[in-house]
């Protein structure tokens, strides 16, 4: 017992959905690992993405449980429940990629020349990487501020979540640019990474701050008001490369409209292209609906007496 006397241990990090939800994503993390290590395998760089996404998920639920579970994370210097429907949310969208990627480059229906107990273990790693999602997913869920309740922390609002999502859209679209997308040949198409590379830098920060809890660094207005400020930048900026970036790399006069028959599947500078433009208009909706998001955060959490604005 602790000198207030209450557990030392707290009892809903196990004993309430939200443990549940953790201790779910400990196991399926577990699982997924063990198996991809004792015989599914992986290799070449998606099988390294893959590994990597498990094990740092699995390492970082580990610890948040074991914190949640002592209390310690009292000791951080930083917003606890922002902190954790950040990394809930970053973690389903990673798992959501590595349960496409790894069974689209490992799973086959034939056995492969190991046997037919890798391709099972191969497709038990699907499932449970699938399952693990949706164990995440919940956690999200369970966090997720709704209208009339208690708001925990500004990453738990829509316009929090939205954020996770626009900076994981925006590592997406630099993995493109990074693999051959050329688009240094073009002085307008340099103008599209500098937008993306100043939205993503303004969204890591947003994130930053509020799982830091330093919202109030930003002396010049108050917090929910630079967020709204930004967003609409963001908007703005995400309009024109949306429009740029097509016009410069699909017309006929600056590139090509069709893909090049010669262009090598995995390692063609217009699929990357294209990657960038369907994710350019994909995060241009994203910062839509977070400028709407946002003018609701301050009407929601001026209602909560004795909760702290974030």
């Amino acid at each position: 017992m602790d000198s207030q006397g209450g557990p030392y241990l707290n009892k809903r990090a196990v004993c309430s959905p939200l443990g549940a939800a953790r201790l779910c994503q400990l196991a399926l993390g577990c699982a997924v690992v063990a198996m991809v290590t004792h015989s599914a395998g992986y290799s070449g760089s998606y099988g390294v993405f893959c590994m990597a996404v498990w094990a740092l998920c699995f390492a970082v639920s580990v610890l948040v449980f074991f914190l949640d579970a002592t209390r310690l994370y009292s000791c951080l210097p930083v917003s606890w429940d922002n902190l954790t429907v950040t990394f809930a949310a970053l973690a389903t969208l990673m798992y959501v990629t590595a349960s496409v990627v790894y069974p689209l480059y490992f799973v086959r229906s034939e056995c492969p020349y190991a046997g037919c107990d890798v391709r099972n273990f191969r497709i038990a790693v699907t499932v449970c990487s699938i399952a693990a999602t949706l164990a995440y997913g919940a956690e999200v869920v369970l966090c997720r501020a709704r209208p009339g309740q208690t708001v925990v922390g500004y990453m738990a609002t829509a316009s929090g979540l939205l954020k996770v999502v626009q900076g994981f859209v925006a590592c997406v679209i630099f993995g493109a640019l990074a693999n051959g997308s050329e688009y240094s040949r073009q002085a307008a198409t340099i103008y599209c990474v500098v937008v993306y590379a100043v939205c993503f830098a303004l969204t890591t920060l947003v994130v930053i701050l509020t799982v830091c809890g330093r919202t109030k660094a930003v002396r010049c207005m108050p917090f929910e008001r630079f967020v709204v400020v930004y967003t609409l930048l963001a908007v703005l900026l995400y309009l024109s490369a949306s429009v740029v970036w097509p016009v410069f790399c699909f017309d006929s006069k600056y590139g090509s409209p069709w893909r090049p028959s010669s262009c090598p599947r995995g390692k063609c500078p217009w699929d990357s292209k294209v990657v960038v433009a369907v994710f350019s208009f994909v995060n241009l909706g994203l910062y839509i609906a977070d400028l709407i998001y946002s003018q609701r955060i301050r009407f929601v959490s001026s209602h909560l007496p004795g909760h702290p604005r974030v």
